[in-house]
């Protein structure tokens, strides 16, 4: 593992193409200036190389400039568990904060260069520059989040679901980075994604294929290009095509059918059979059912229809 000094290097925050991704915006020529010193080494780390190890001592964090990475545990049993992957802008190390060690290991899926950040200089820089301390606050909470987007991910979610999700996720972060949204490599192995994902390696390869036939992506070897994100979607919200069609055909019938029961309440004779769905007024029946839901009535219906997708059993899940 080559350690580069940055004197050497001369590569500051302030001229760096990912400052963007690691540091607050806004910032005064001052502020810029003073953020130059976080950095005072860039690691290279060679693909399969460890970045740091579970129980190392936690002293400094990682801003990823070039590479691409997994963080892994060990179950009791000796398996390997993929916890996340990270890609040049993010910050790795946050793990060791809380009890001075770190709690997973971090590998290079790919040659990796990273910019290494003592802890204290990020505190006393946070009170130098408050909005770095913001910033960094911003960085530990969207951990929070992508950590709770991975419990529903593997706690309500099917292999499809997780799978398309997975895909479009990579596929955000790869334009927020500046690269094409519709056609990127995996890093990682099936294997891995089927770890990360909680999903065997069969299972994997299984979807991708099914994904592949569908034309909502193809897949060669490790290259992904997407085709139909919003299929990829409608996967993730539980809604496919067929569904959306079977979803309309039952709140019809659900409204024809309050049709039916106001007119008896009403004392109006029921239409003949066969002839219900020529002679309701479905506009005065959408109404109706706003008025019972305590809603303000839609005058669409397609768009009362998309508003009450919910009401499907497999869509309330999700």
């Amino acid at each position: 593992m080559n350690v580069v000094n940055m004197s050497s290097l001369r590569v500051a925050c302030s001229n760096c193409n990912l400052k963007e991704s690691c540091l607050p915006s806004g910032l005064s020529l001052r502020d810029v200036e003073a953020l130059d010193d976080l950095v005072v080494t860039r690691r290279r780390v060679k693909r399969g190389e460890v970045l740091y190890h579970a129980g190392d001592r936690f002293q400094a964090l990682y801003a990823v400039r070039l590479g691409f990475l997994k963080g892994t545990v060990m179950s009791s049993d000796g398996r390997e568990q993929v916890t996340n992957f990270f890609m040049a802008g993010e910050w790795i190390g946050m793990d060791g904060i809380a009890n001075g060690v770190h709690s997973c290991d971090v590998t290079c899926l790919e040659d990796t260069d990273v910019c290494v950040i003592p802890y204290e200089r990020i505190q006393a820089m946070s009170m130098q520059v408050p909005a770095m301390g913001l910033h960094f606050h911003k960085i530990l909470s969207h951990e929070i989040v992508r950590q709770h987007g991975v419990m529903l991910l593997l706690g309500s979610m099917h292999a499809e679901e997780r799978l398309a999700a997975f895909l479009l996720t990579l596929a955000h972060r790869f334009e927020e980075r500046g690269y094409s949204r519709s056609e990127f490599v995996l890093r990682m192995t099936r294997a891995e994604i089927g770890s990360y994902l909680g999903l065997k390696l069969e299972t994997v390869s299984r979807v991708l294929s099914r994904f592949h036939h569908d034309g909502c992506i193809e897949v060669n070897q490790k290259h992904v290009r997407i085709f139909d994100p919003e299929a990829l979607r409608a996967i993730v919200s539980g809604t496919t095509d067929h569904d959306r069609g079977t979803i309309m055909i039952t709140q019809l019938a659900e409204l024809q059918s309050l049709g039916i029961e106001n007119n008896k309440r009403e004392g109006a004779q029921p239409a003949q059979h066969g002839e219900e769905a020529g002679n309701y007024d479905l506009r005065r029946l959408f109404e109706e059912r706003m008025r019972l839901k305590r809603m303000r009535p839609i005058t669409d219906e397609g768009a009362w229809l998309a508003a009450h997708r919910v009401d499907n059993p497999h869509d309330s899940h999700h």
